[in-house]
């Protein structure tokens, strides 16, 4: 899977993400997709660095997706913890 397979799959996991955990965004969601680019390449990342899962070339892979999806979550909850009361 290339990188604009990668890029596809993290506005997806980050649009899959702000449904898991809905809420205002300081970024909306221009902010919360841009998120889930980056946590898509994180995730991918870890999972193929520290658990043992080598990230596949296949787009549909479950495991590709849970990672792209779990990095999303992670970097969403960090965004909004440090930046979650600049739109107060």
């Amino acid at each position: 899977m290339g990188i604009i397979g990668w890029i596809i799959l993290g506005l997806l996991a980050g649009a899959i993400a702000k449904v898991l955990l809905p809420g205002r965004d300081p970024g909306g969601f221009v902010g919360t997709t841009l998120i889930g680019v980056a946590g898509a390449f994180i995730g991918g990342w870890i999972s193929a660095r520290w658990l043992d899962h080598p990230i596949t070339k296949d787009f549909y892979d479950g495991a590709t997706w849970a990672a792209a999806v779990g990095g999303s979550l992670v970097l969403l909850i960090v965004y909004r913890i440090l930046f979650g009361n600049s739109r107060d």
